[in-house]
Order: structure tokens, then C-alpha cells, then sequence
């Protein structure tokens, strides 16, 4: 998904900088770092820049040097700058503090929605992603939708359908976020 991303991004012209965090081993505390072999079309582009980081065992899986990585690509003229986390949970949403637009991304039918509401994680995404949407699972989207409907937020959020594999919903999915960011800059 961010592989297509980053292709939406730059065909505006804009600059790119990732961070991929990737969960350090808890008994050797290594990492993989495997996340940019996804995004290798990217390379010889040096309009994007790529660093994976391992998580180094941080709660909610943001290791420390993640925050100085995102001010310094945006120091360095970055116009956007994309933040993969491990993923979240009930506790695991640190990188909200670093980003200007959080996107929480599910795959359908990969938790139900009491575990949503439970988890909480709702509540900090800015646009919600169900990634994979041709996989079927119906129904995944709009019991989102659902769900945030209950919610308090004065602004509710969006739930984008992509199929990132077929580069299908990446484009609404980025004029999302930049909706969100927009309408943040003008407040």
C-alpha cells in the first residue's frame, strides 16, 4: 500500500521520505528491515528516500529515533513524510504524536468490531484503510462506518476501500489524507 502511495505522491511532484519500522525480535533483538524490498521500484528515485528502523523493543512499537527521523526529513525539504509503524494495539499508538495524519489500515474481516471499539484505535485514526477489500469478507468497510458513526469526533473519518495490489483506491486514499491535512492547517 505504501508502494502505491508513494507512486500517487510523486506523480504530483512531490518529494517522499518513509520510515519503516519493523518489530525487533524479543530474543535476539534483531530486525528484518524487509519493508522497503516492497517499495524497490523506488530506489533509483531520489525524489524518495526509504529507511527501515527496528522498533528496538519501544512500546507501541516506535522506537525513540523515529521522531528525529521525521523532523529531519522534513528538514531536509521532504514534502511528505510516511510513518509504517508494526502495527497497533490497545495501547500502541505513540506515532500519533509524531504524524500530522494518522491512517489506520485493517484488512477485511481481521477483527470484528467490538475488538475495534475495545482496542480504541479508532478513536486516533484520521482515515480509516481496509486494505485488500477484493478479498471479500463483505461488509468490512461499512461496519467501520458504522462503528464511527457511534462515535463523538466532530469530523467523522473517512473509511477508504484500496486494493493496493491492483493500485485500486490509492488515489482517493491520498486525496483523503490530504483533506484531513488540509482542513488541519487551516484550523
Amino acid at each position: 500500500l505504501i508502494d502505491r502511495l508513494i507512486s500517487a505522491i510523486r506523480s504530483e511532484g512531490l518529494t517522499v521520505g518513509v520510515i519503516c519500522v519493523d518489530p525487533s525480535s524479543p530474543v535476539t533483538g534483531g530486525a528484518v528491515l524487509g519493508d522497503r524490498i516492497r517499495m524497490e521500484r523506488h530506489y533509483s528515485d531520489e525524489g524518495v528516500f526509504i529507511r527501515s528502523m527496528a522498533s528496538r523493543g519501544e512500546q507501541g512499537g516506535v522506537a525513540k529515533v523515529v521522531g528525529a527521523a521525521v523532523e529531519l526529513l522534513g528538514a531536509c525539504g521532504r514534502d511528505v513524510v510516511i510513518v509504517e509503524t508494526v502495527g497497533v494495539g490497545q495501547e500502541g499508538i505513540e506515532v500519533t504524536r509524531l504524524v500530522d495524519v494518522t491512517v489506520l489500515v485493517l484488512e477485511p474481516g481481521s477483527c470484528d468490531g467490538m475488538q475495534l471499539m475495545k482496542a480504541g484505535i479508532l478513536e486516533v485514526a484520521d482515515v480509516v484503510v481496509v486494505n485488500k477489500s477484493d478479498l471479500g469478507h463483505g461488509g468490512s468497510a461499512e461496519g467501520i462506518r458504522e462503528i464511527l458513526s457511534a462515535g463523538k469526533r466532530e469530523r467523522r473519518q473517512p473509511v477508504v476501500e484500496t486494493e493496493a495490489v491492483n493500485d485500486v483506491g490509492v488515489d482517493v486514499l491520498w486525496r483523503e489524507v490530504k483533506a484531513v491535512d488540509d482542513e488541519r492547517r487551516r484550523s
